[in-house]
């Protein structure tokens, strides 16, 4: 088995080669987490509440939806089958990170819980400078990005619980960061026949449910891309 070359394991260095990559993160989880807080806190969910959530339930855009879910009727399978959709990318970002990951031993599972969208951007285009470990550069990168969401969220909630102000229309936040990202996305014509899927099955979904479109557009997007790759694979 080839050995990998010698790289310091310190971790303070990990972390100095780690921030200035992950200083676009910090300002983008910044604002969403700063409105999660605000959000939590408007619905009767105090610094405390919205802190756990982000630190045991770390999952961006499904904390969002989920504050709909905290103060609706209790539907459990509802719950269930609304985050497995939501969060059913992550199942891609995990299978093309094995590699990367391969080796790193128990460092694999905080890598694993702490993945993000933004945080497998990083991952998979930022290298280890030279000199440093590979595991606690990957380590470093995660372990930053979950911090600034935490600390992101408590700091909306403390504000929240401090200052009163009318917070409609901040629960957009996320939704307008994922139509930045598809505009960036549509930019590149070989991406563009992933967005079409994706709006041609939340539209159907749209039709078929009404209101209840989420959960279906998520499943008819799933199929949809699982059943192309097959085919292109065949």
């Amino acid at each position: 088995m080839e050995s990998e070359p010698t790289r310091s394991p310190c971790r303070l260095g990990a972390l100095k080669a780690a921030f200035p990559v992950t200083i676009p993160v910090l300002t983008g989880y910044l604002c969403l987490g700063l409105a999660y807080g605000l959000l939590m806190q408007a619905h009767g969910y105090g610094p405390l509440w919205s802190t756990l959530m982000s630190a045991i339930g770390f999952g961006g855009s499904m904390q969002y939806v989920a504050i709909n879910l905290l103060v609706s009727a209790f539907d459990p399978l509802q719950a269930f089958l609304l985050a497995i959709m939501v969060n059913a990318r992550h199942i891609f970002y995990g299978l093309s990170l094995l590699g990367k990951y391969k080796g790193l031993g128990a460092a694999r599972l905080p890598l694993i819980y702490t993945l993000s969208d933004e945080t497998f951007s990083l991952v998979s285009t930022v290298a280890p400078p030279e000199g440093v470990d590979r595991r606690s550069f990957y380590l470093a990168v995660s372990l930053l990005d979950y911090s600034y969401w935490v600390i992101a969220t408590a700091l909306g909630g403390l504000l929240g619980s401090l200052l009163t102000f009318d917070t409609t229309g901040m629960d957009f936040a996320l939704t307008a960061l994922f139509v930045v990202l598809f505009l960036e996305h549509w930019k590149k014509p070989e991406n563009r026949p992933a967005g079409l899927i994706g709006i041609g099955c939340t539209v159907l979904a749209l039709v078929l449910f009404h209101d209840d479109l989420v959960v279906p557009a998520m499943v008819f997007i799933l199929a949809a891309l699982l059943g192309g790759r097959k085919k292109l694979c065949t």
